[in-house]
């Protein structure tokens, strides 16, 4: 039975379920040790499992047309949750006005509220009021500590004697984090210890011991955050392998993540997700995509570091396509390519086994 650290939540996900505006939700859906997800909110896929919606592969958690429809069904089946998730991850992460009032119904039920937006809930008087009133609480993830408990780098990271691996991408919200999951889990059922480094909100939301949230934490501490993680991740559960979730990519005009994930958390290979059929950068038509050639070498050259597989992100595709498309790839790279959302990581995993140490 799957360990849950919260409790029940129910996601909302309204307008933007199977976008890449709800890949916190997408996470969620697929994998979280932090809740139990009880159900998801998306007028659009009302009445749909979440689970086929997304992937093709029912799962049980019902899309619902909004609240008070989901109050109705979950009061039924003695599925009450005790939170309201925030699973949107829009462009500059800003809550959308419409979304008000969801969370203040929400709060009314007696129902905790965590969010991982730039907006923070934990500065709206209003809610807040009805958060004390209620006697529950509300959490803003992205909500950065105190300077006085953030870590500065200090070198540490070399003492980590263990195979460390960053899954980088070739663009945002391209499923860095699902692969990196999966891939923890691989090993795992591998018999190997793996730990995952969360490096964004949903990462903590999905239950990761060791996290930071990477695009708002204060520029001087990215590193040692990145640094601390990994340290105390070794140092507490003895791992085999550390898995360290990419954000953004280099070359992203808005995103331009990886460059203090390859510099602080000093993997000795990068994983490389890729989306063949994406031509241009997330949400920024005319930008576009470097090449996977290009994104390789820049890797390689800032890090030194090998680029030692490509996986595939299937967006686009027919799933007879997607064996020829790795394939492709693995001519053109000369690096193994596999889809492990499609088909498990065992493969991959075979692959990285004699490079642990």
């Amino acid at each position: 039975m799957k360990t849950v650290i919260d409790g029940k939540a129910l996601v909302y996900c309204e307008g933007a379920f199977n976008t890449p505006n709800g890949k916190t939700a997408h996470g969620l859906v697929r994998f979280t040790e932090r809740y139990k997800v009880v159900g998801v909110l998306d007028a659009t896929y009302a009445g749909k499992d979440a689970g086929d919606v997304l992937d093709g592969k029912p799962n049980e958690i019902p899309v619902f047309k909004d609240l008070e429809a989901a109050i109705v069904a979950l009061t039924a089946s003695d599925n009450l949750p005790s939170y309201l998730v925030i699973g949107l991850a829009p462009d500059g992460g800003r809550l959308p006005q419409v979304a008000k009032a969801t969370i203040k119904a929400a709060l009314q039920q007696g129902w905790n509220v965590d969010s991982g937006l730039h907006d923070f809930l934990t500065n709206d008087p209003e809610l807040m009021a009805l958060a004390k009133e209620k006697n529950v609480t509300i959490r803003d993830i992205r909500k950065t500590p105190n300077r006085d408990q953030l870590h500065f780098f200090t070198g540490d990271i070399e003492k980590v004697d263990c195979l460390k691996l960053a899954v980088l991408g070739t663009d945002s919200a391209l499923g860095k984090r699902t692969t990196a999951w999966i891939l923890v889990h691989a090993f795992r059922n591998a018999g190997k210890n793996a730990e995952m480094i969360g490096t964004g909100q949903t990462g903590w939301m999905q239950g990761a011991k060791y996290s930071m949230v990477m695009d708002s934490c204060i520029n001087d501490f990215v590193s040692g955050e990145i640094e601390h993680a990994v340290v105390s991740a070794y140092k507490n559960e003895n791992p085999d392998v550390i898995v360290i979730e990419g954000q953004g990519s280099l070359m992203n005009p808005a995103y331009p993540g990886g460059f203090e994930i390859l510099a602080a958390g000093r993997p000795d290979y990068v994983i490389l997700q890729h989306a063949p059929k994406r031509m241009e950068y997330d949400g920024f038509p005319g930008y576009k995509m470097h090449s996977l050639a290009e994104q390789i070498n820049a890797i390689q050259v800032i890090s030194g570091k090998e680029v030692i597989a490509i996986t595939v992100n299937h967006e686009g595709m027919e799933k007879s396509e997607i064996l020829d498309v790795c394939k492709a790839i693995t001519l053109e790279t000369k690096l193994p390519a596999f889809d492990v959302l499609e088909y498990g990581a065992d493969d991959l995993v075979a692959l990285l086994m004699s490079k642990l140490k």
